[in-house]
């Protein structure tokens, strides 16, 4: 029973990883208006505290409740797996410093400026987010099934 427990809330917590990266997706135009920005604040936030969420129930995964450690080490779309996690981290490093560096002129009820070039950079980092995310499945659906598994 822990095991499809600890399984529904990866899953459950994946989800809504997408639904907030495609929310910020939806949400960051220009030019930026004040009720976005502020949307987009804390839809950056939580999309960071779901992300934790998603590492936090596969370690849990991983060493208590999933088919052992020395499966995981020895499945190379697992390490596919955990290698498109940690891309889509270092790619959520721009757009999360660009929306958290607006907290003072959100405070002050002012929009928050961005040029039109970093804003083009930050969709385009996002969108690969999103992308690298798809994929994520695919390799969890090959692990699962005993693909890519080393002698």
């Amino acid at each position: 029973m822990a095991n499809a427990i600890a399984a529904y809330l990866h899953y459950l917590s994946i989800f809504v990883l997408f639904a907030l990266l495609t929310m910020e997706h939806v949400q960051f135009k220009l030019p930026m208006d004040l009720p976005r920005a502020r949307s987009l604040y804390i839809t950056d936030i939580a999309l960071g505290i779901t992300a934790g969420v998603v590492l936090a129930t596969g370690l849990l995964r991983i060493f208590w409740q999933g088919k052992g450690l020395e499966f995981y080490l020895k499945n190379g779309f697992f390490h596919a797996k955990v290698s498109l996690f940690i891309l889509i981290v270092l790619l959520s490093i721009l757009p999360t410093f660009t929306i958290l560096n607006w907290r003072n002129a959100l405070k002050a009820g002012q929009v928050p400026e961005i040029s039109a070039s970093k804003g083009r950079l930050v969709i385009m980092f996002i969108r690969l987010e999103l992308l690298l995310l798809l994929m994520m499945p695919l390799m969890a659906v090959f692990m699962a099934r005993g693909f890519g598994m080393g002698s």
